[in-house]
């Protein structure tokens, strides 16, 4: 079975990265994408690690070589994910890419045999205090990654499925069951 390239998408809090961390702890042939930022690294953070740290110069040099799958500016930042790295892992691996809905659109642009795998919540109640309650974001944020889930929903009708994480274990199992069947296809 050829490997495969599973795009996770979804608001803010909806358990994307808990969902990507799992899969790849449960499924050693998983690899979580890698992706380029012009930003400076946060304490902690290591290159080649939680993302591969660039200047904005070698970014539009990416962007002009058609070097990434897709990408783009956050508040004067760039982040996008380079194309090399996930053909190289998909030599190898099945690769998870954690990313918001239009970046994982273009990623199926750019890689029409990507998987695109929505993860909806059970309620916007629930989300909001699935927001609250990790306690990393001001009431404003919250406000506007509340306005943002509308427009974010709203895509899911353009992704291949869309799994509602009401229970983590089950929303976890039915991703596995997913890419089980889309490699099957193969």
């Amino acid at each position: 079975m050829k490997n495969i390239l599973v795009v996770l998408s979804g608001p803010s809090g909806v358990g994307k990265g808990t969902i990507a961390k799992l899969l790849i702890d449960r499924n050693p042939e998983f690899c979580l994408s890698i992706s380029c930022t012009t930003r400076a690294p946060r304490a902690g953070e290591t290159d080649g690690k939680e993302y591969f740290f660039i200047d904005k110069t070698d970014f539009l040099t990416k962007i002009d070589a058609n070097g990434f799958l897709e990408y783009s500016e956050h508040f004067g930042n760039y982040y996008g994910t380079p194309k090399t790295f996930v053909t190289e892992k998909l030599k190898s691996n099945d690769v998870i890419l954690e990313i918001d809905v239009n970046g994982g659109l273009n990623v199926k642009k750019n890689y029409p045999k990507a998987v695109l795998i929505m993860i909806a919540p059970p309620s916007l109640e629930e989300l909001k205090n699935r927001l609250v309650n990790r306690h990393t974001e001001s009431e404003e944020q919250i406000l506007n990654r509340m306005e943002r889930i509308e427009y974010e929903l709203g895509k899911k009708e353009l992704y291949d499925y869309t799994v509602i994480n009401d229970d983590l274990t089950k929303a976890l199992e039915e991703i596995e069951e997913i890419i089980k069947n889309e490699k099957s296809k193969n």
